[in-house]
């Protein structure tokens, strides 16, 4: 039996691992190597694989406990959280188009110095000057990989950092409206509630922002119908990222959900290395470095701040 629960959980982290780096890579290769330049509609195309997916995996075949809206509050509550999460996501993709991988790595670690940022203006919860001390590294880490990346794009950066500040903000704003016992939803349920309003979301943007995307998405695949199978695959992969990180959460812990998430980042970088060969300088990987020793440090000093 401990055999057996080993394996399963090895290949539960090894599912995260693969998705969560595959979708990364995948969007990168999409919007920037192959030309698909419309993030918005592959963010909508992410979207309702979600809506779809959520609503099978609770509803047949039961993987989480199902949670019914209380109220219009609520919906409007998660309808807000809905927004910010939409423009996290298009952001980070966006960033996709300009920026290697391992600089999106290196500025995405700063999530905990935003986070940290928002719960201090909008909570008034302070953390221990040795938490604090510990973002440090995180921030330095990413000014001096700033300065050492030789493919740097201001409009690429600026993307990239509204993208993590959005992700902190979410995670403030999620804790702050759905603070109440009765109000409080598994990551498996607020996904299947948020991913449908973010359908609405994106399909306006996308009408308005990207015109007749839809068309020319049509007029590609009759060109090369390979980009229909990569929008598809994409777009599944983007579900199994939030259905590991429940699966890993419930059957390990958050904790390890959260060490994993320092090592992916690392790992990430270097097989994008390895596939996009984006030229990397030693200054700009020290910088990345010194800003995932940072991450550890401030996860350590949370942990005894508890």
């Amino acid at each position: 039996m401990k055999v057996s629960s080993r394996s399963f959980t090895l290949g539960l982290v090894t599912a995260w691992y693969s998705s969560n780096i595959g979708v990364l890579l995948l969007n990168k290769y999409l919007l920037s190597n192959y030309g698909f330049r419309y993030p918005i509609f592959l963010t909508l195309c992410h979207m309702l694989a979600c809506s779809l997916f959520s609503y099978i995996a609770i509803n047949w075949f039961k993987l989480a406990p199902l949670q019914t809206l209380r109220s219009r509050l609520q919906f409007l509550k998660i309808s807000a959280l809905s927004l910010i999460f939409c423009l996290s996501v298009v952001a980070g993709n966006v960033s996709l188009r300009y920026l290697p991988v391992s600089f999106t790595q290196a500025v995405g670690a700063t999530t905990p110095f935003f986070t940290a940022v928002f719960a201090c203006f909008m909570t008034s919860k302070k953390e221990s000057w040795l938490t604090y001390l510990a973002l440090v590294p995180v921030v330095t880490g990413v000014i001096i990989a700033t300065g050492g990346e030789p493919s740097f794009h201001l409009f690429g950066f600026i993307m990239c950092v509204g993208a993590t500040a959005a992700r902190a903000l979410k995670s403030v704003l999620q804790g702050i409206l759905l603070s109440s016992e009765a109000e409080k939803l598994n990551s498996m349920n607020l996904l299947m509630y948020m991913a449908p309003v973010a359908v609405i979301f994106l399909l306006v943007a996308a009408l308005v922002m990207e015109e007749n995307v839809v068309g020319i998405t049509i007029a590609l695949a009759r060109d090369d119908v390979k980009i229909l199978w990569y929008l598809i695959f994409n777009s599944a992969l983007a579900y199994f990222v939030n259905l590991t990180n429940f699966l890993v959460t419930k059957h390990t812990s958050a904790l390890t959900l959260q060490v994993l998430g320092n090592a992916k980042g690392a790992v990430a970088v270097v097989i994008s290395i390895l596939i996009f060969r984006n030229p990397v300088s030693v200054v700009g990987m020290l910088g990345y470095i010194l800003t995932v020793i940072g991450v550890v440090l401030y996860s350590e000093a949370k942990k005894r701040s508890r």
